[in-house]
C-alpha cells in the first residue's frame, strides 16, 4: 500500500502550515462572506470537542449533524473525530421520518441542527428517539431545550482551562481504524442504508484523489475553492479533508441560484460539482448568443461549436483557438470569476458534449468515479490525461474488473467496513475474496479507462429483448437548451418513451424571439412547445440505436424534487416512485402500442 494508515485528523493537521491564506474557511450568509482564520477553527474545535466530552460523548459514539454547508459543519465534524466518537451527516432536504430512523438506528447521542427552521422536520418525532441526550442549535433557537453553538464552545472552553492535557489525550487515542463516520445511502429503493466508513477509509482516499487534483497551491498567491455540494454527500466530505491538507480555504455558497456572483466575488481555482450545475451553465452560454446578431453571432457560434468539438487527443489548429479565445473564450472564462483552473465531475454520468465544452474553452473538466461505499473515489483522469466519456483510471491501491453480467467490482482500502447493523447486506455487496459488488455496469479499455454505462438497477429489457441504459439517453437529452429534466421509460413495452419537463424559462424567450404570445394555461399541450421539443429529441435520437430511440414523450410542467421524493439528496433519479406517480402519462405513451 503507498499511503500508511493514517487519521482524517492528521491529515487535517498536516495542512494548517500549508495554508498561507491565514484562512481556514468562509461561509456566505445574507450576502456577506464570513471569513474564520487558521488560529480561531482550531480553537473552535478544541472547545468543541471538550463541551461534547462535557455532554457525555465518548469514543466510539455517534453524533448527528443535520445543517447546511458552514464553517460551524467543519468545526462539528473534526471535533466530534476529536473524542474518538463518529459523524452522521443528514441532508437538510431529508423528511423527519427518514431522520428519525437515522438517529435511531444509529443511537445518535447528540444531534446539531443549523436552524429552527431545519430543526422543524424532526420536531415532532424527536422525543420519541431515546438514544439523543442533546440537541444543539448552530445558530441559535427559541426552543428551550436546544442548546446552542455558542454555550458549548463555552462549556468546553471551562473543561479545557480545567484540564489542558484532555483535548490532545483524546486526539492520540483515535486510531485509523476507528469508525469515523456512518453515511446513510439515500437510495433509490429501501431503506436507507448506514455505510461505515474508518479513517483509514477516509484519509487515504483523499490522500490518493488528492494525486488528481488539476491544481498545484503553489502556483497560485491566495488559491480559493466553491463550494454547493452537500458536506453530507461523501464526494464534497472527502473533497474537503483535501483542502485542508493542501492548505486551501473553502468558500461555502449561500445559495445555487447565486452562484454566478459568487463566482466573480471569490475567484476560485476550482469546483467539485455534480453534472447538472455545468448543464445549466453551458445551456446558458448557449442561449446567450441568441441575443447577438450579424457577424457577431455567427463568430459566437463558431466559437462555441469548435469547443463542443474539442478533443483531448487531437485539439483544434492553434490559430484557431486562439482566435476563438480572444473572441468568446475569454469572457465566458471570466463567467467562472477568471482563475478557474478545473471542475471534477461526480455523482453521475457526464455529458461528452458539456465535458468537451468545458475543456475546449480552456478550463479542464475530468469526470471520476466512486460511491458512498468507496470513500468514495476509485477512479480519475490521471494529471495531464482525458478521455472524453471516460471516468477515468483507478486511483492508487484500488483494483478494478467487470464481472460477467458487466457489473464493476472494485477492491482496495477504501471500501467500508460494511452496513451498520447490516450483515446480510454486507454480504450481499463485498464477497469471500473482497471485490465490492458497485451495482453499475461499464467497461475498462485496453489501457485502463474506465466507462461507465448506467446503474445495474436502470437497466430495462424492451419487449422485442433488447436492453436500454437510460442515463446516457437522458444525458443527451437535458443537454438541449430547452429540457430541463428527462425521465427514459419502456420496460416491456416495444419502444423507449420519456417523461421531459421543458426548460420553460428558454422556452419563454423563444416564444418572445417569435413574436408568440406565450401561454398561461395547458403550456404542456401547446403545438408550438411540443414541436420544439420534438426537434430536441429528434436530434438526440440521430446518434442512438433503432431501439433506444424516444419514439414518444409527454411533456410535464413542474420539475422532478427531492421534496416530493422523485429525486435522491444527490439528484438521482428513483424510477420506482416516477414510474408510479406519473403511471397515467406513461400509460398514455403506450396507449396505443399494439394497434
Amino acid at each position: 500500500m503507498k499511503y500508511e494508515p493514517t487519521t482524517i485528523l492528521s491529515i487535517v493537521e498536516q495542512g494548517y502550515e500549508k495554508n498561507h491564506t491565514g484562512i481556514y474557511s468562509a461561509v456566505k450568509r445574507d450576502g456577506e462572506w464570513i471569513e474564520t482564520s487558521i488560529d480561531d477553527f482550531r480553537q473552535m474545535v478544541r472547545d468543541l470537542a471538550l463541551g461534547l466530552y462535557e455532554l457525555g460523548v465518548r469514543k466510539g459514539d455517534k453524533v448527528s449533524l443535520h445543517a447546511e454547508n458552514s464553517t460551524e459543519w467543519l468545526v462539528i465534524d473534526q471535533a466530534i473525530l476529536s473524542v474518538g466518537a463518529a459523524v452522521v451527516p443528514i441532508y437538510t432536504t431529508q423528511p423527519g421520518e427518514q431522520i428519525k430512523y437515522i438517529l435511531e438506528n444509529s443511537e445518535s447521542k447528540v444531534h446539531f441542527v443549523s436552524n429552527d427552521e431545519v430543526f422543524a422536520e424532526i420536531k415532532p418525532l424527536i422525543k420519541e428517539v431515546e438514544s439523543v441526550k442533546a440537541i444543539i442549535s448552530i445558530l441559535g433557537s427559541d426552543h428551550k431545550k436546544l442548546r446552542t453553538f455558542d454555550d458549548i464552545l463555552e462549556l468546553g472552553h471551562k473543561k479545557g482551562e480545567e484540564d489542558p492535557a484532555l483535548f490532545e489525550k483524546l486526539r492520540n487515542e483515535v486510531e485509523p481504524e476507528d469508525l469515523a463516520t456512518l453515511i446513510y445511502t439515500s437510495g433509490t429503493t429501501g431503506v436507507p442504508k448506514g455505510v461505515m466508513l474508518t479513517h483509514h477509509n477516509i484519509a487515504s482516499n483523499a490522500l490518493a484523489a488528492h494525486e488528481i487534483f488539476p491544481f498545484d497551491t503553489d502556483d497560485y498567491e491566495t488559491p480559493k475553492v466553491l463550494s454547493y455540494l452537500p458536506l453530507a454527500h461523501m464526494f464534497e466530505r472527502t473533497a474537503s479533508y483535501i483542502y485542508a491538507y493542501v492548505g486551501v480555504p473553502p468558500y461555502y455558497i449561500e445559495d445555487v441560484e447565486d452562484i454566478r456572483d459568487d463566482f466573480a466575488s471569490v475567484k476560485p481555482i476550482y469546483l467539485v460539482t455534480v453534472p447538472r450545475l455545468l448543464e445549466k451553465i453551458v445551456t446558458g452560454i448557449k442561449v446567450k448568443g441568441q441575443e447577438m446578431s450579424g457577424l457577431k453571432k455567427q463568430l459566437y457560434y463558431w466559437a462555441v461549436n469548435l469547443a463542443e468539438e474539442y478533443d483531448p487527443e487531437n485539439p483544434p489548429a492553434k490559430w484557431k483557438w486562439k482566435i476563438a479565445d480572444k473572441l468568446v473564450y475569454a469572457k465566458i472564462r471570466e463567467l467562472f470569476g477568471g482563475r478557474m483552473v478545473g471542475f471534477n465531475v461526480g455523482g453521475a454520468a457526464l455529458s461528452p458534449n458539456i465535458a468537451r465544452f468545458i475543456n475546449g474553452i480552456g478550463i479542464y473538466c475530468g469526470l471520476g468515479y466512486g460511491l458512498t461505499e468507496t470513500s468514495p473515489v476509485l477512479t480519475g483522469p490521471p494529471k495531464g490525461e482525458l478521455r472524453i466519456g471516460s471516468s477515468g483510471k483507478a486511483i492508487t491501491d484500488v483494483e478494478l474488473k467487470i464481472a460477467e453480467d458487466g457489473e464493476i467490482l472494485a477492491r482496495g482500502p477504501y471500501i467500508m467496513k460494511g452496513y451498520y447493523k447490516m450483515p446480510e447486506k454486507t454480504d450481499e455487496a463485498i464477497d469471500c475474496e473482497g471485490w465490492f459488488h458497485t451495482g453499475d455496469i461499464g467497461h475498462l479499455d485496453e489501457d485502463g479507462w474506465l466507462f461507465v454505462t448506467d446503474r445495474k438497477k436502470s437497466l430495462f429489457k424492451l419487449s422485442t429483448g433488447k436492453y436500454v441504459a437510460p442515463q446516457p439517453i437522458e444525458n443527451a437529452l437535458v443537454n438541449s437548451g430547452f429540457i430541463e429534466q428527462a425521465v427514459v421509460v419502456g420496460s416491456e413495452h416495444k419502444f423507449c418513451g420519456a417523461l421531459i419537463v421543458p426548460n420553460w424559462e428558454n422556452m419563454k424567450k423563444r416564444f418572445k424571439t417569435k413574436g408568440y404570445e406565450f401561454p398561461e394555461e395547458n403550456i404542456t399541450e401547446n403545438e408550438y412547445v411540443i414541436k420544439r421539443i420534438e426537434k430536441e429529441v429528434e436530434k438526440v435520437n440521430a446518434d442512438l440505436s433503432k431501439w433506444e430511440k424516444v419514439k414518444r414523450f409527454k411533456l410535464l410542467e413542474d420539475q422532478f424534487t427531492i421534496e416530493d421524493g422523485e429525486i435522491t439528496p444527490t439528484l438521482k433519479v428513483k424510477r420506482n416512485v416516477i414510474n408510479e406517480k406519473y403511471k397515467e402519462q406513461i400509460d398514455a405513451i403506450y396507449a396505443d402500442e399494439d394497434t
